[in-house]
């Protein structure tokens, strides 16, 4: 009997870990209107964030620039998901959006459309990102623009950190040159 009742949690357990979608189940839009399937970031680090281009924090694009200069391509990417969920502080279009990033901050990550990251019409993306029940390991809430998430090689979230947060914190660096 035992034998069974373990082998039955066994099946039940890997059952659900089955169940469980990861980043990399997700197509989204790029900011050309084309389709990007997450799946093809298997295998990197990828670090996602919401942007704006008039909110006070808007100059970290020069910082994640840098850092996807500096550690951008094989092992790492960053996505920036362009969002006015906050104070109004990203009004434009797609392609205003994109003529911004490139002529202030010369962005060359991929940039996706424009989203909500919260509210009744949250992204499908970020209800994974912020919803325990979805991702399998932690519950937030976009608390402003310029949050960030990790996610690792196999498209597990990792963490996040703060709108606050710059692209050169020591937790963002550690977890990019770390073997996870």
């Amino acid at each position: 009997m035992k034998k069974i009742v373990f082998l039955f949690s066994l099946i039940l357990s890997v059952t659900i870990g089955f169940g469980q979608k990861s980043f990399h189940d997700f197509v989204v839009k790029d900011i050309e209107g084309g389709d990007f399937d997450l799946s093809t970031l298997k295998g990197k680090k990828v670090l996602v964030v919401n942007t704006a281009s008039k909110c006070g924090n808007t100059p970290q694009y020069e910082g994640l620039q840098k850092l996807y200069n500096e550690y951008g391509g094989d092992d790492f990417v960053i996505i920036g998901f362009p969002a006015n969920n906050f104070g109004k502080q990203e009004p434009g279009t797609n392609d205003e959006i994109a003529e911004f990033c490139e002529r202030n901050y010369g962005v060359t990550f991929p940039m996706m459309s424009k989203i909500s990251v919260k509210g009744e019409d949250m992204s499908p993306v970020y209800q994974w990102l912020t919803e325990k029940k979805n991702n399998g390991v932690l519950d937030s809430e976009v608390k402003w623009n310029f949050q960030k998430y990790m996610i690792d090689e196999n498209g597990h979230l990792v963490d996040f950190v703060s709108p606050k947060t710059q692209p050169y914190d020591e937790k963002i660096l550690n977890w990019i040159k770390s073997d996870s």
